[in-house]
């Protein structure tokens, strides 16, 4: 993807796979870039090109999913693992149970619900189904079990309010699980297709994934060597997010050992 993005569209078309590099003598094309820029088209309401709002919106969508996705998913998994509520393993159950439904089942239900709050082409729409993850509440919750009682229990005694603990105790010792749900739904996100081409009209509310899938569709054909500098663009920043947060990535997921 990276070798066809610097290449003509001759050396495309004529050598797919070898050699990687740009045929003969021809240099790096880089102007590939820019000319994929130019090619989604000027946006007028904003005016800026289609792909910074492309890239802005997926921004936004992502960062707000991962926030709500964080404070849901630590206020849940906080009740569920150290406050002593009846019926909370029952609870954890059902909502564990959730993720046994079938995203294509509720898909068209969801969409409905979208147009009825007025949300259709909005940020509403984008982001506010997903501020709840399911698989961030029971990484936490195990993660949290994993923290000795004493550390509950001393704050307590000393007249320390629950979200006192939580905030100043409990989420700094929680740093590297926290860093693996935040990269896991940010890259989910940053990727998401369907839902947001079901539920955005208009080309200033699409994402870089839907972006990506109206720039293969043009009516001149695919311009392969522009498609694959797109992509790039677009696979670019998650792939820099993984490597920056990859030590913590890996502790978050060691340190939330699966005992209960």
């Amino acid at each position: 993807m990276v070798a066809s993005s610097l290449k003509s569209y001759g050396s495309v078309i004529t050598n797919n796979l070898w050699p990687w590099w740009p045929l003969g003598d021809e240099p790096l094309q880089w102007q590939n870039y820019i000319e994929a820029v130019r090619h989604t088209g000027w946006d007028r309401q904003w005016g800026t090109w289609l792909m910074v709002r492309y890239f802005a919106n997926s921004l936004i969508v992502s960062g707000v999913i991962v926030g709500g996705v964080l404070v849901t998913s630590v206020l849940a998994a906080y009740a569920l693992a150290q406050v002593e509520l009846p019926g909370r393993n029952l609870v954890f159950l059902g909502i564990l149970a959730t993720l046994m439904i079938p995203g294509e089942l509720v898909l068209v239900p969801k969409v409905v619900m979208m147009f009825n709050f007025g949300w259709y082409n909005t940020y509403l729409a984008l982001t506010v189904p997903f501020t709840v993850n399911v698989f961030g509440i029971f990484l936490l919750r195990q993660h949290f079990l994993q923290v000795p009682r004493e550390l509950y229990d001393a704050p307590r005694i000393d007249g320390a309010s629950h979200l006192h603990y939580l905030l100043w105790v409990l989420l700094p010792l929680s740093r590297p699980a926290l860093v693996v749900i935040a990269v896991l739904n940010f890259i989910w996100a940053w990727d998401a297709f369907q839902w947001p081409l079901l539920v955005t009209r208009d080309p200033s509310m699409r994402v870089l994934a839907v972006g990506l899938q109206q720039f293969m569709v043009g009516e001149g054909g695919v311009n392969t060597h522009l498609l694959m500098a797109f992509a790039t663009m677009m696979v670019a920043p998650i792939t820099a997010l993984y490597f920056l947060a990859q030590r913590a990535f890996t502790e978050g997921f060691l340190s939330s050992g699966i005992k209960r």
